[in-house]
């Protein structure tokens, strides 16, 4: 209850009790004047008392009150020119009107008013307009937290400066575990003697102690070819500025003169705010990443799960032992015999290596005698396979296990096994749906591994040395039960899928490919039948001609075309113009630009190893090999892909000038 209502209560009781005494008063008069003298004398001194003493409380009240509105004035102006942080009125012109002292330390000028609010951050003008709440500035050393209230027309500005420099602090000294990988350490000893082995893990560990040492980080070997490294965000900044220049002093090792590899590095980098368990899991699964690209580069992996790549400058190289073959194709074939059934998927458009690619794990899964279907789209064929596509539908025996997307749903079970081949990203597979629909998912492919991919699968056998993903199913055929005999069609269709991802064995071609070869022609594969498939009409040889016509030399050494914006061309005369292109003399690496029939804009890129087109096609949310890579873009023009293009291959050579 306030002090006021009590006044008011008691001012209510006194009067009452006065008219009462006054009541009292006049019976006293009426039957007793004597006494009701006395009492009137003594009532009236009562009264006179009370009114003195109500008079003087008044009077000490509205003292006590001006008093106490001095004194809160007083520290309300006080406390608003000597707030500890900076307050603004600005007009409507944007022009600051009066500041606290507090605003004098951010600028030499005797005083801020009258100038715009623009002198003390381009930032703060257009924050205003578009009424936000709340914006960080820079002014000269500072850090400045400033909260608009639009309304009153009134900034408040917070000093955060050594609040950002202990999160700085804080960030900089985060823990990251880096693990390091000599990727082909058991290729390069396997035939070294014990002298020349000590040599090399004795150079290897001095050049990589040195490295840890000029960057003050902890490195320690855990195994032959496996090192642990604990550094900080700040050591990986610094590390990231000088782009790992590790990998290339380690590349440039030679132990012996008829050492014909490199050693090379890979490197798994787990960043991020959480538990070093997690972080070391973080850590292991960038390693993966990184050797699933083809090694000799850095994959970086945040809590997020973005990632950053460096180095992958070198294509890689092809592996001396079949040992992994061997156990990858008995793994499959256990997969495949406690299945109910396989489901086979190659990537949307499917080529000559995703469909070869196919025909043969569905070879591989009869020799198991499993029924087995492949996934596909009559709808969605290339004009490069449209007449294997023919043939296939003559061979009864084939075709019937060939089936729709909607029928493959049909009879997809929990125990059925999906394999997945020529691709490793769930939005490139010929129907995604099907991927939610069972947990036993195999992954064959020959692309360097990106950052999106099939999640949780039972088995994944990515070589990106291959030439193909037929060679690779090719060298998993090798191992599986002889029940079901390779066919003619099939092994025509296998090679076919070889011949045409290494250009007749002109590019990314090793031993492995060769033998794979081999195999399919000792099975009937037929090269007559293969030059009838990649046959073209003479209208598709004049479009991509006049392609070839609108070329632009960029670079020096690269060579740049694009369609007219009104022409529609097809993934595969893309594809076969950059080819064509990276024949030409003094041209490193191609680049073909044109619409496809569902309004996106496509580039093909090819390269001869001098320039690495999957980086570039990375950066464009594309992806592939060092040599072959492609993209495709939605909602832009060719003229803009092709600014954006040349951009990027603009940072792309001044990276490699600093590096």
């Amino acid at each position: 209850m306030s002090n006021r209502t009590k006044k008011q209560m008691l001012g209510g009781h006194i009067t009452i009790l006065y008219v009462l005494s006054a009541i009292l008063l006049i019976m006293l008069w009426y039957f007793q004047w004597l006494l009701g003298i006395g009492m009137t004398i003594i009532l009236l001194t009562s009264f006179l008392y009370s009114l003195k003493k109500e008079q003087k409380l008044h009077e000490e009240t509205e003292a006590y009150i001006a008093t106490l509105s001095y004194r809160v004035k007083k520290v309300g102006e006080e406390a608003l020119l000597e707030m500890p942080f900076g307050i603004i009125l600005y007009d409507e012109d944007y022009k600051i009107e009066w500041t606290n002292p507090y605003m004098n330390q951010f600028s030499e000028a005797p005083s801020l008013v009258g100038k715009p609010l623009s002198i003390l951050s381009d930032q703060l003008i257009p924050a205003v307009k578009e009424r936000k709440n709340n914006v960080w500035i820079t002014v000269d050393s500072y850090n400045l937290q400033t909260v608009i209230k639009e309304s009153d027309r009134l900034l408040y500005l917070f000093d955060r400066t050594e609040q950002m420099r202990i999160e700085k602090l804080y960030h900089n000294e985060q823990t990251v575990i880096a693990i390091i990988y000599l990727d082909n350490y058991e290729e390069i000893t396997q035939n070294m003697d014990d002298t020349t082995k000590s040599q090399l893990n004795s150079r290897v560990t001095s050049v990589l102690n040195n490295w840890a040492g000029a960057y003050g980080l902890y490195l320690k070997r855990t195994s032959q070819d496996r090192f642990l490294a604990i550094v900080t965000q700040e050591i990986l900044a610094k590390l990231e500025q000088s782009k790992f220049e590790i990998l290339d002093e380690v590349r440039e090792l030679v132990v012996e003169s008829g050492q014909k590899n490199p050693v090379t590095l890979s490197i798994g980098i787990g960043v991020g705010n959480m538990p070093l368990p997690e972080l070391g899991k973080l850590a292991q699964s960038s390693l993966d990443l990184a050797l699933g690209r083809g090694g000799d580069q850095i994959a970086i992996r945040d809590e997020t799960g973005k990632v950053r790549f460096y180095g992958g400058k070198t294509n890689p190289m092809e592996k001396r032992t079949r040992v992994r073959a061997r156990v990858i194709s008995h793994a499959l074939k256990e997969l495949i015999k406690e299945s109910d059934n396989v489901i086979i998927m190659g990537h949307k458009a499917p080529d000559m290596d995703s469909l070869g690619s196919c025909i043969g794990i569905l070879n591989i899964a009869k020799s198991n005698e499993v029924e087995g279907f492949i996934v596909f789209d009559e709808d969605d064929v290339t004009e490069g396979v449209e007449r294997i596509v023919d043939a296939l539908r003559e061979k009864e025996s084939l075709w019937e296990s060939f089936i729709a997307p909607d029928e493959a749903e049909a009879i997809v079970s929990s125990r059925s096994l999906i394999v997945i081949v020529d691709t490793h990203r769930p939005t490139m597979v010929a129907d995604s749906r099907l991927l939610n629909k069972t947990d036993y998912k195999v992954v064959i492919d020959h692309h360097r591994r990106g950052e999106d991919f099939i999640e949780n699968p039972t088995l994944v056998y990515m070589e990106p040395y291959a030439s193909s993903t037929s060679e690779l199913v090719t060298e998993l055929l090798e191992y599986q039960p002889k029940r079901a005999k390779l066919e003619i069609l099939e092994a025509t269709a296998l090679l076919a899928g070889i011949i045409v991802d290494t250009k007749s064995f002109a590019l990314r071609t090793g031993s492995r490919t060769f033998d794979a070869a081999s195999y399919l022609r000792s099975k009937g594969a037929d090269n007559i039948l293969i030059q009838q498939f990649l046959k073209e009409d003479i209208q598709t040889y004049v479009k991509r001609s006049k392609l070839i016509e609108r070329v632009e030399v960029y670079q020096g050494s690269i060579a740049i075309t694009k369609a007219n914006p009104d022409e529609v061309y097809s993934q595969v005369l893309i594809a076969q113009t950059a080819d064509t292109l990276l024949t030409m003399n003094n041209i490193a690496a191609s680049f073909v630009i044109c619409k496809l029939e569902d309004g996106k804009v496509a580039i093909s890129a090819r390269s001869l190893g001098e320039v690495n087109v999957q980086v570039i096609m990375e950066r464009m949310a594309g992806g592939g090999h060092l040599t072959n890579a492609a993209t495709q873009i939605e909602d832009t023009t060719i003229e803009d892909v092709e600014l954006f293009l040349k951009e990027i291959i603009d940072e792309y050579y001044g990276r490699r000038e600093t590096e």
